[in-house]
């Protein structure tokens, strides 16, 4: 029976190299932002290599969710999608998240704008960019519909201690850890999506995750009232993170 993993996070968040460490595992199989395309296609908004990936990905929400639901990808064990919280617009429907494994990653909101202002320069910067707002309501969304909180990872602890939150997250449902999920080689993956020149520099470099350092936590002027609005979000989550 195929363990169904959705991790869910807003953008630089750590996820890409998350979704790394358990492709490396022999039992997993990975499927990387799948809701990317019908986002796109229904936000328009101009994003780095936008029409390349409405043209190769999956317009339809419906056929998407049915595919999540599917077989895994050459029936592996454990089946892990990575997903962008701002992906799931109002209208698409939820119900599919009770027959998933779902996993949140956080991360404080002053180095998530401030990554990802560098991505996109001179891009205008709103709260539901980054995804947090949007992350919360999904997990209230799955702990009333399973009557538990789901786990909630802060990608800054999560980097003082890779090994020691991949255990605790693999012990929390049920399957083995891996050391293969600490160090992976490094470049792109056939899995990649199609966005992944502009976006995944850092981890096609990356061999395992990054040694945690401090940040510079300061904020442009004009990213202070995104940050402010994301906050209380991240404070209430991280109240509910996985500690090891």
């Amino acid at each position: 029976m195929t363990l169904r993993l959705a991790v869910w996070s807003g953008p630089r968040n750590i996820s890409t190299a998350m979704m790394r460490a358990w492709e490396n595992r022999e039992d997993t199989a990975v499927v990387d932002e799948p809701f990317y395309a019908h986002y796109l296609l229904e936000t328009q908004l101009d994003h780095p290599a936008a029409g390349e990936v409405m043209r190769r990905g999956e317009l339809d929400w419906r056929k998407v969710v049915a595919t999540l639901l599917g077989p895994a990808p050459g029936e592996r064990a454990v089946w892990y999608q990575k997903h962008m919280t701002h992906h799931m617009l109002p209208h698409i429907a939820r119900d599919f998240l009770s027959q998933l494994v779902n996993v949140f990653l956080i991360r404080d909101p002053r180095e998530v704008v401030s990554s990802y202002a560098k991505s996109r320069p001179g891009a205008k910067i709103e709260a539901r960019d980054i995804g947090l707002p949007q992350e919360a309501s999904l997990i209230e969304h799955v702990r009333r519909v399973t009557g538990a909180t789901p786990i909630i990872i802060d990608t800054g602890d999560f980097l003082h201690a890779p090994e020691a939150h991949l255990r605790a997250w693999c012990d929390r449902i049920g399957v083995g850890f891996s050391n293969r999920m600490l160090q992976w080689p490094p470049g792109p993956r056939d899995t990649d999506g199609v966005w992944a020149p502009h976006w995944y520099e850092a981890v096609w470099k990356s061999t395992g995750f990054e040694p945690w350092q401090e940040r510079d936590l300061q904020v442009a002027p004009e990213h202070a009232v995104v940050v402010e609005q994301a906050m209380p979000h991240y404070h209430a989550l991280r109240a509910q993170r996985l500690v090891p």
